[in-house]
């Protein structure tokens, strides 16, 4: 007797992707926006279009008695593991570069929205190390594409803290 069926996987709640140990495929289904985030006093993020110029009053300081202000991006996605919309927020460079360099800016890839991104990771911690590269284009199954457009997701609210799966 099996206690749950030899393919069940747990399914994953959260609107937002993080990736796991291994590959982590996923599609492109808007555009980015890009700012600035840090973390605040309460541990919630503070997103802001462009990077402060003097250090928030409000901005958590670190056991080593640093700050972070990362640059991120910040787009929807479809996670194939979790099949499910979600949005993918980057702050990685080592993810960045090879997605931007490799992939969207070159002509022969082009639209990121064409096919599939796999980030590897491997390692935790300080010692995480990842690895991009694509699948050949494919199209987007129209289901998906659907689901996305029907759930009207507003990426700008992330930058008043409100959530962007919210009603507009």
């Amino acid at each position: 007797m099996a206690f749950l069926p030899e393919e069940y996987k747990v399914p994953v709640s959260s609107n937002y992707m993080k990736f796991v140990e291994g590959a982590n495929v996923f599609r492109i289904l808007s555009s980015a926006v890009i700012g600035y985030e840090y973390w605040n006093t309460q541990d919630k993020p503070v997103r802001l279009h462009e990077k402060p110029e003097e250090i928030p009053e409000d901005i958590k300081i670190e056991k080593d008695g640093s700050i972070k202000i990362n640059h991120f991006w910040a787009f929807v996605v479809y996670n194939y593991e979790a099949k499910k919309i979600q949005i993918l927020e980057l702050t990685q460079k080592s993810i960045m570069i090879p997605m931007k360099k490799l992939y969207v800016d070159n002509p022969k890839w082009g639209n990121p929205a064409e096919y599939d991104f796999v980030v590897n990771k491997t390692g935790s911690g300080f010692d995480t190390e990842y690895s991009t590269g694509v699948n050949p284009k494919s199209p987007l199954d129209e289901k998906i594409l659907k689901q996305y457009e029907k759930l009207n997701i507003d990426l700008e609210k992330l930058f008043i803290g409100e959530d962007p799966f919210g009603k507009k």
